[in-house]
């Protein structure tokens, strides 16, 4: 795993990535998309990648029959009132999409699990698209960890088509997030290549009829399948919330990945599989042991009300205390693998850095080969 600088940037890079429909490759006048750089790995730091994503996700799908056996909604957070939601959810075997993992890795040493991104991921269509783009400019003959799109695609085929029927599959989205806007319509957009029958909606104009018990559309047309890029903690407080249990609809990411998309998750998981190489020891109670701490809350994003330290004068509600694995310094600039499951496989990779150890969202993306 080797930082190299390219030979040449592309000179019409932003004419490209805005013409397959990037255009968020700045955030508030600052790079977003670099492509000045990329990471070199060799095809057997990719294998283990890719092993360890699986090991991964088969340790997260042992842990939500394992919340849900010993009722511990409480424990991570989650109101009680949804608990036979999230049981019925996964009794159901409602299909998930996608997860992103979020690895510690330095090309020599075992990944570190530092947190999954289980139900609203970001950086897919960077990961899935542009950079394969880059590539096939900057150097064709070489390879990337990247069948994300051909996979989703496959799962849109095989797994949602199937599970939707021929009812319609709303998208939506929080309004004037353009990131999120372009997410949402690249998921879109493979539903409409596996003939899936779409409609976009903002979460703002989804209602609610009372009389019939129904979500609806702006033109009051029913909705019962729906891809939200909305985080189920935030649904679960919003008033509408509680006619989910009451209604047909059908949300993706479904509603057991409540469980995964939460870091409580990491010493729950620390307490079933104490030791584990891919694993950061984590607690739901502060050490203070003298050894180096991160609290995290169970629900926070880009790096949001995070806090290190060797001591914690006392227990906040609702964070949990992993160890601090500072990330691998590249010259002051520090990377984070975000490597994708898809349906149940690995599927690939994106790389966020930052010049700071905490990755938040002003982070760059940058592509990788090997």
């Amino acid at each position: 795993m080797i930082r190299k600088p390219v030979k040449h940037i592309r000179d019409n890079w932003k004419e490209k990535v805005e013409k397959a429909g990037f255009y968020f490759h700045e955030m508030d006048g600052m790079p977003y998309w670099d492509e000045s750089i990329f990471y070199d790995f060799t095809s057997d730091q990719i294998d283990h990648l890719e092993e360890v994503t699986q090991e991964l996700y088969r340790l997260c799908l042992t842990l939500v029959p394992y919340v849900i056996e010993h009722n511990l909604y409480e424990k991570i957070g989650i109101p009680p009132q949804f608990s036979e939601y999230i049981k019925q959810s996964w009794d159901r075997r409602e299909p998930s999409l996608y997860g992103r993992f979020d690895l510690w890795y330095d090309g020599k040493s075992e990944p570190g699990l530092l947190e999954f991104n289980a139900d609203t991921p970001t950086a897919l269509f960077e990961a899935s698209v542009i950079q394969y783009y880059w590539l096939q400019d900057y150097q064709p003959e070489k390879d990337q960890f990247n069948s994300i799109h051909e996979k989703l695609l496959d799962v849109m085929k095989r797994n949602m088509k199937r599970y939707v029927g021929f009812g319609t599959l709303y998208f939506s989205c929080v309004k004037e997030s353009l990131e999120d806007y372009t997410t949402v319509e690249y998921m879109r957009d493979l539903a409409i290549q596996a003939s899936i029958t779409t409609k976009h909606i903002y979460v703002d104009d989804v209602g609610y009829d009372f009389d019939r018990k129904e979500y609806v559309d702006l033109d009051n047309n029913p909705i019962r399948f729906m891809f939200k890029l909305y985080p189920w903690e935030w649904i679960i407080r919003e008033d509408f919330s509680q006619h989910l249990k009451d209604t047909e609809i059908t949300l993706l990411e479904p509603a057991w990945k409540m469980i995964l998309s939460n870091k409580a998750i990491l010493p729950l998981l620390w307490e079933m599989y104490p030791n584990h190489k891919n694993l950061l020891p984590a607690f739901f109670e502060p050490p203070n042991n003298g050894t180096h701490y991160v609290e995290k809350p169970f629900f926070s994003r880009e790096g949001e009300n995070i806090r290190t330290g060797t001591s914690f004068l006392r227990s906040r509600n609702n964070v949990i205390y992993q160890a601090y694995k500072e990330l691998p310094d590249y010259s002051g600039n520090y990377p984070v693998i975000g490597s994708w499951i898809i349906g149940s496989e690995p599927a690939g990779m994106g790389i966020r850095e930052d010049a700071t150890p905490i990755t938040n969202n002003m982070s760059r993306f940058v592509p990788h080969m090997f």
